[in-house]
């Protein structure tokens, strides 16, 4: 999954979408996830990175990054 170019995410973590108008403020797993995507990494990366550096059990992110996700696709600010 990848943002749309056009999304601004500032580093206190305001998300702005130019084309509604509409913003959003992220945590900071939000922000840390947003910057892996604009990276390119994959969810697996994510994923992978996340429970290595964080005390997380894997199936407990991955549950919670996919819901971000969904949320971030029913927003519209991602591109397919």
């Amino acid at each position: 999954m990848k943002l749309k170019s056009n999304i601004a995410v500032s580093d206190s973590g305001f998300l702005f979408d130019p084309t509604t108008g509409d913003s959003y403020t992220l945590n900071e797993t939000g922000k840390v996830i947003l910057e892996m995507l604009k990276e390119g990494k994959s969810e697996k990366e994510i994923i992978s990175e996340f429970t290595e550096k964080y005390d997380v059990d894997e199936g407990t992110f991955e549950q919670n990054l996919y819901d971000f996700l969904r949320m971030l696709s029913h927003y519209n600010l991602t591109e397919i």
